[in-house]
């Protein structure tokens, strides 16, 4: 693992590739974790070598909070905004597209599908941070910052006096910008990113794969990255053009692989991506989810 001052980087199986992520140890006076994705038996190491009192979610996705239920005595915060979300399963079920595009008979079959261990992970969560307000554990000054479009309320922990950002799902994968759920949103993803640029930090860690930037890699990795929003605006605006219906679209993958659209969450989310992307293009989907109306 990587050491950046107090702060550690811990890293998820595979990468830190979903359903797993990237979480930070702040090894200093408080012990401090954010975000519980990483491998386990690392995490659970450190837990018994060192102590963990405290666990920080950046946000409910269960890539970031998948092993909060191995420190059931731990307290648990995650931002103000999300807080009542990660609380029950049907809030979840609505922020994640679920109801949106199943409604109440898929929202069940999918609630019987849960592994109890996701449950817990939020279930667990007891309290909140604030935004943009100085923190300290021990002598470590932390600041969250208020950064949504991944999620409404999602959170970046910037670290002023390490120069280090935490930045989570802003990850620069070639995927591209993830704001699928409901509560996601492409307008603040493009706003948030640019803001990411104008901190004082030199460096950055991301939630996913690659991990670790100075400020020149992050930029120049950013403007690529958010530069995939307007690719897909411009492959869902010419298939809409070609005649296509709302339907047709979302089973070309557009995000996901066309393979991978078998797999009904990922179905949901591509469907839930595109309707994103045609609002923003001034379509209205019409009532038999098949005709296209170009607003005025």
């Amino acid at each position: 693992m990587e050491r950046i001052g107090p702060i550690l980087v811990i890293e998820g199986p595979n990468h830190s590739k979903v359903p797993y992520s990237r979480s930070l140890y702040l090894d200093g006076s408080e012990k401090v974790l954010f975000d519980s994705g990483a491998e386990a038996k690392t995490l659970m190491e450190l837990k018994r070598e060192k102590g963990i009192e405290l666990i920080i979610n950046t946000h409910y996705h269960p890539d970031h909070t998948t092993h909060n239920h191995l420190f059931p005595e731990v307290t648990k915060w995650i931002n103000p905004i999300e807080f009542e979300t990660s609380r029950t399963v049907d809030g979840v079920a609505r922020a994640n597209a679920i109801h949106q595009e199943l409604g109440p008979k898929g929202v069940k079959k999918w609630k019987d599908s849960l592994p109890k261990e996701l449950i817990e992970n939020l279930s667990q969560i007891s309290g909140t941070y604030d935004y943009e307000i100085e923190y300290r554990f021990g002598d470590v000054k932390v600041i969250f910052l208020h950064t949504p479009g991944h999620t409404s309320g999602f959170t970046c922990p910037y670290f002023p006096e390490q120069g280090v950002a935490f930045v989570g799902d802003y990850d620069m994968t070639s995927f591209g910008p993830w704001y699928n759920g409901t509560d996601g949103d492409i307008d603040d993803f493009l706003s948030s990113g640019k803001r990411l640029l104008t901190l004082d930090a030199d460096t950055y860690i991301t939630g996913h794969q690659k991990g670790i930037f100075n400020k020149q890699e992050f930029k120049t990795a950013m403007e690529q990255f958010l530069s995939i929003i307007d690719r897909r605006d411009e492959i869902i605006d010419q298939y809409v053009r070609q005649g296509l219906t709302f339907d047709e679209l979302t089973e070309i993958g557009i995000f996901y692989p066309k393979k991978n659209l078998k797999n009904p969450l990922f179905k949901i989310w591509e469907r839930s991506g595109i309707r994103k992307h045609l609002e923003r293009l001034g379509y209205t989907i019409g009532q038999a989810s098949a005709e296209l109306v170009k607003s005025k």
